[in-house]
């Protein structure tokens, strides 16, 4: 077992994609599948994600197929559900494959109680923008990630100094594109992707997190947000 790149890189070898041929992946997120393309001699195509889900869109992925496109490899981003019925469409219609990406599965309790955490995010969460999730999609919640509201990276940098200043733990969860890193730079400019580039903020959810944690967080969260969103008025 190699790592996540490597193992994606013999999906994709196993599947028919040589070198030279042109491989759809999206630029928001990990650079696993990007990595896994270039190891297997082919050239990553960088598309733009749903702004709901942070996962790959299936209309950008279409419209961006030519004669040379092998493949496209939608992930599953931050646990996000990954609806796989538009690409398997645009398999049939372009004749590509479609690799998805993404973890494997989960031990059922610890999956159990991020769903919990977060459910109680969701209702208390006031001042942030909280994970969209359309009725009857599953999500593993693996991030907890928030848009936070205001005048983009600088507002959501001061959000999160301010947030563990209280003590709450949280992070950046995507700080660059993989099409802006200097490996894989590409001269596009992905609207959507650059706006969570800059917007989002992975806030705790852990398994093990307690009522009196989670109320911290809503608590900081909620008085931080109101300030920024009266300042932004």
């Amino acid at each position: 077992m190699g790592t996540p790149a490597e193992d994606l890189r013999r999906e994709l070898t196993e599947s028919g994609v040589r070198p030279g041929d042109e491989v759809i992946v999206p630029s928001y997120g990990t650079p696993e599948a990007a990595e896994a393309v270039l190891l297997a001699g082919a050239r990553p195509v960088f598309v733009e994600i749903d702004p709901g889900t942070f996962c790959m869109d299936p209309a950008a992925a279409a419209a961006a197929v030519t004669p040379r496109t092998a493949a496209v490899i939608p992930v599953r981003t931050f646990g996000y559900p990954l609806d796989l019925v538009p690409f398997e469409e645009i398999g049939v219609r372009y004749g590509v494959r479609i690799i998805a990406h993404g973890p494997g599965p989960e031990p059922a309790a610890e999956l159990a109680l991020r769903r919990a955490n977060a459910a109680y995010l969701d209702r208390k969460l006031r001042g942030v923008v909280t994970p969209p999730v359309a009725p009857g999609a599953e999500h593993s919640y693996q991030q907890y990630v928030v848009r936070v509201p205001g005048n983009g990276r600088p507002d959501r940098d001061a959000f999160a100094r301010a947030l563990r200043s209280r003590g709450v733990v949280c992070h950046v969860p995507v700080q660059t594109p993989v099409h802006r890193t200097p490996r894989f730079r590409r001269e596009l400019w992905l609207e959507a992707t650059e706006r969570a580039a800059d917007e989002c903020l992975a806030l705790p959810v852990d398994a093990a997190m307690t009522r009196r944690e989670l109320q911290r967080v809503v608590s900081a969260c909620n008085a931080l947000g109101g300030l920024l969103q009266h300042a932004a008025a």
